[in-house]
């Protein structure tokens, strides 16, 4: 019976252990696919690109608005002619009623000196309106240089932003993959460990069967000597 019952037991164990290698083989199989099917170490930054493009030099759109200051000659020229107008009516006022020629004299300088003003305020006023159309230009200028600055720094922003984001989005999906990955590789390896732990215990116990069958057959053999 013991012979018997070893042979059964040798049997069983054999085919454990066959079932128990090719487990080990098939998942050696897998093992090596999921190496095989590793994802390419990536550069999360390759995609970056050179932001300094969109800074534009903008010293174009400077200028000097008091460089086309013009000057008040109007009223210089209409001084001198007004000066003119008043001597020559002294004159004739002189020739006409026989008045004397300091009289005459002191009518003209009267006249004069009163377009002078006139000329003088004439002057003022267009100096003044230069003056503020150079001030208006410049504060302008100045708005336009402002806004274009401001539009050049968010685009640069907003460019660095995206990429930014760009590569931490490749970064995090290549982790994710790599986790996945890793946990199948470690599943793989977990059941080839379990798949040659079984094989050596079904070789173990076919070790014992064919040990008590030799074990059984030595008793038959001195039962029959003995007999």
């Amino acid at each position: 019976m013991s012979v018997v019952s070893g042979i059964i037991a040798s049997k069983k164990a054999n085919k454990a252990a066959k079932a128990a290698g090719r487990k080990q083989k098939k998942h050696e199989a897998e093992l090596e696919k999921v190496k095989q099917s590793r994802q390419t170490i990536i550069n999360p930054y390759s995609t970056t690109t050179d932001l300094s493009t969109l800074a534009q030099d903008l010293s174009g759109q400077m200028s000097n608005p008091f460089q086309q200051l013009g000057v008040a000659t109007a009223a210089a020229e209409i001084q001198m002619e007004q000066s003119d107008i008043a001597l020559a009516n002294t004159l004739d006022t002189i020739r006409s009623t026989g008045a004397s020629a300091g009289g005459a004299t002191a009518l003209a300088q009267a006249a004069l000196q009163s377009k002078k003003g006139i000329a003088a305020s004439i002057e003022q006023q267009e100096a003044q309106n230069e003056k503020l159309r150079a001030q208006g230009e410049q504060q302008l200028q100045q708005q336009k240089l402002s806004e274009a600055q401001r539009l050049q720094s968010i685009a640069i922003s907003e460019g660095q932003r995206v990429q930014a984001a760009d590569a931490a989005g490749k970064q995090f999906e290549y982790q994710a993959q790599e986790a996945r990955t890793n946990a199948d590789l470690d599943r793989a390896s977990s059941m080839i460990s379990q798949s040659m732990a079984n094989k050596a215990s079904a070789n173990q116990a076919q070790a014992q069967a064919i040990s008590g069958i030799g074990t059984g057959l030595a008793s038959v053999g001195s039962a029959f000597a003995r007999g």
